[in-house]
């Protein structure tokens, strides 16, 4: 075996991948601090952060479909890395350019928010440190403890009733993994193959918060949740769709399940060559250093729109009524 490889269950992965000073001790939502997800991306759309994403290899980020509904022209997007404030660049801060687009062909063509996944080629690999590092991507064969407990993190909204900018800082929270039976029975099975309705489905992953006061919302989409393996962090899921993120959280949160996808990721990232260096983005900031733009004010949006945005990471105080209502969370 290659020195830089190590088996885990029936997959090898890199031992630089899913390494950070975390060890998952923290309880409850809160801010993150640097170095804690350094696989954590952002996805700028003309300029403005509209979905998180998941750093793979040097040369790869993966991401949620329905965040790219809007264009599927690589030129419209960057990838900002190394991030924990998303108005304060660091020296270890830096701006991709995206090479290639590839949105699963299956995205919701047979069900609601299927094959939820897109794969995005930086147009020149970046430069691992402390704050950028990739996350393990599980080989289809992994399994995962019953009720596991993982970790979501994005820079959504904090809450849907509130009419409220993007937070500025990157947030976190522990949820735990939910089997597909279990996450079932909080959502009406559809009537038909043909039915938009939401429901849960093999390609996906549940997870939550047993209180029900913790949830992904409004600008997390694509952003990752992680869970650590025999000391190392693996992307179990991207953030998709759930319930509304407000007083009263009705059901688990839900990501397209990374395993799920090996082969898809293993075939295209073999299919396509690494890019001919171009050089960095240019701006008078240094190599990849990402130039300073304001946030928008935030505007209130509906959830079941059809053009991307996503979901958020963070505390709620909130009274649970359970019910099935679900709403796809995303920016029109």
């Amino acid at each position: 075996m290659h020195p830089e490889c190590r088996c885990l269950a029936a997959g090898i992965v890199s031992t630089v991948c899913g390494r950070t000073n975390f060890q998952g001790k923290i309880y409850g939502g809160q801010m993150a601090s640097s170095e804690r997800w350094p696989w954590q991306a952002s996805l700028l759309f003309h300029g403005s952060h509209i979905c998180g994403a998941v750093l793979i290899d040097k040369n790869w980020v993966a991401g949620a479909a329905h965040c790219f509904q809007r264009s599927h022209n690589p030129n419209d997007y960057k990838i900002r890395l190394g991030y924990t404030k998303l108005s304060s660049p660091t020296e270890y801060s830096r701006q991709m350019s995206v090479y290639k687009l590839i949105v699963h062909k299956d995205y919701d063509k047979y069900y609601r928010q299927g094959s939820d996944i897109v794969l995005m080629q930086l147009e020149s690999p970046v430069e691992y440190s402390s704050h950028i590092l990739p996350a393990c991507v599980p080989d289809k064969n992994v399994k995962l403890p019953r009720e596991k407990a993982c970790w979501a993190s994005g820079w959504g909204h904090l809450r849907e009733d509130e009419i409220l900018p993007l937070p500025d800082d990157l947030y976190e929270v522990e949820l735990i993994l939910m089997d597909n039976d279990v996450c079932k029975s909080f959502f009406p099975p559809p009537e038909s193959s043909s039915s938009r309705k939401y429901y849960i489905y093999d390609d996906m992953v549940c997870a939550a918060d047993f209180s029900m006061t913790k949830s992904i919302c409004s600008g997390d989409s694509g952003g990752p949740l992680v869970c650590l393996l025999n000391g190392s962090w693996y992307l179990v899921g991207l953030t998709s769709w759930s319930a509304p993120c407000e007083n009263p959280l009705t059901s688990p949160s839900v990501f397209a399940r990374v395993s799920y996808f090996d082969n898809w990721i293993k075939e295209h990232k073999k299919a396509s060559p690494d890019p001919k260096p171009h050089g960095s983005d240019p701006n008078p900031q240094g190599p990849n250093r990402p130039p300073h733009h304001p946030r928008p004010p935030g505007v209130r949006k509906p959830w079941n729109s059809n053009k991307g945005q996503g979901i958020a990471i963070k505390p709620m105080i909130c009274t649970v009524l359970l019910s099935s209502w679900v709403l796809l969370l995303q920016l029109s």
